[in-house]
């Protein structure tokens, strides 16, 4: 079953059914192919696929089935033509700029991203010619000032890492057009369960599959999503050759988790909106960044582009990092990890770990404060959560 053979089946029958081509053996679980090479039943079709007369397998690096069943299954739920699986979240950014980008070339990008994609630009992809702006999430004004004849991409996060500001998704994708350029979205934290940016105008949609796609912590994995012509080109070609490729197990993990996708992020929204609520009632907390709450300040644009508000929040603690560490370090049902998008509840301090590596300077202008503390909301009782964030709260 693929999108365009059923473009009316709606996204939790996509989840579940999306991109399966049984195998002869008749098999109702998507199967893995644990196999790096394909045979050929001559060698005038050995030459037909390697020259693309011929559409079929060839090197798993950058063909198999069970990749394969992931891309397409991944791409009709965000509504694109074409997906590209990547080995990580990272890897899926880095393929997407040397896909897209040559030296001289210029990124306009929100600073409210993640702290490695920070590093990303600034210390590697810049070796290669290729510039960054940063802009506050929410300036449109100064994303439109930022940008240059040579600047190619648009690149922001929504909700951001870790304050939660939405980006307005429309009116960029509508400036970035107007000067030739195209809109990347990590949709990491909503996943296609809660927004979907293509609908919005984003051209190009990045995903860490190691978040909530996957949704347990087990594996590691990205993918890009997007048109044929824009995805299944050059960036399809940096996999190809580079070997940024993700594993045949991986793409399977990713599969189950997609099938229960919605009902999970409807289940961390939940829980994350009452325990945004009940932090901002804490005397010890100075405020609460999430969505879903009246109080953030793009809570009806977030109502516009997403269903609910996610699973991540993030607050300031008085006292800034004493305070913020002792509240971790009292914590005993929260796992103390950087990660997010699991079953479990995770909390960490952006300062010190995920923008570790940022300047200081750039973690100020991206509002990263000593104080601030993030959580990944999973799926416990929220009255645990709560009680166990209230020891350190004490």
């Amino acid at each position: 079953m693929s999108q365009d053979k059923e473009p009316h089946y709606r996204l939790d029958t996509l989840a579940v059914r999306a991109g399966h081509v049984r195998t002869n053996e008749g098999e109702q679980g998507e199967a893995i192919f644990t196999t790096s090479s394909y045979v050929y039943e001559s060698a005038a079709q050995a030459a037909a696929r390697f020259s693309g007369e011929e559409p079929g397998n060839i090197y798993s690096r950058f063909t198999n089935p069970t990749v394969r069943t992931f891309e397409q299954r991944l791409a009709a739920l965000e509504g694109g033509e074409r997906c590209v699986a990547t080995s990580s979240g990272m890897g899926a950014i880095l393929t997407t700029c040397l896909g897209l980008l040559q030296a001289g070339d210029h990124i306009v990008s929100s600073r409210a991203i993640f702290g490695s994609t920070v590093v990303l630009f600034n210390n590697i992809i810049a070796r290669f010619g290729v510039d960054t702006t940063y802009v506050p999430l929410t300036d449109l004004a100064a994303w439109e000032a930022a940008i240059r004849p040579e600047t190619k991409i648009l690149f922001l996060e929504t909700p951001s890492n870790p304050l939660t500001e939405i980006a307005d998704i429309q009116a960029l994708a509508d400036l970035a057009h107007a000067h030739g350029c195209l809109l990347v979205v990590d949709n990491a934290f909503c996943s296609p369960a809660l927004q979907r940016p293509l609908e919005f105008g984003a051209d190009i949609i990045i995903h860490s599959a190691t978040k909530y796609i996957d949704g347990q912590g087990r594996c590691i994995g990205g993918a890009i999503v997007g048109t044929e012509d824009c995805v299944g080109g050059d960036i399809y070609g940096v996999v190809r050759t580079g070997g940024t490729n993700l594993s045949p197990f991986n793409a399977w993990v990713f599969l189950k988790g997609l099938e229960t996708l919605r009902i999970r992020m409807e289940a961390h929204s939940r829980n994350a909106l009452a325990l945004a609520q009940w932090l901002e009632a804490q005397p010890a907390i100075a405020r609460v960044n999430y969505p879903g709450l009246k109080s953030h300040p793009q809570f009806e644009l977030a109502a516009r582009q997403q269903s609910a508000g996610g699973g991540v929040l993030s607050f300031e603690v008085k006292g800034g990092q004493k305070a913020a560490w002792k509240l971790i370090d009292n914590t005993r049902l929260l796992s103390i990890t950087a990660n997010l998008g699991d079953t479990k509840s995770t909390i960490t301090h952006p300062a010190t770990t995920t923008h570790g590596r940022v300047d200081p300077a750039a973690r100020a202008e991206a509002g990263v404060s000593d104080g601030l503390v993030r959580i990944a909301v999973g799926l416990e009782a929220i009255e645990d959560i709560q009680a166990d964030l209230a020891r350190g709260l004490a």
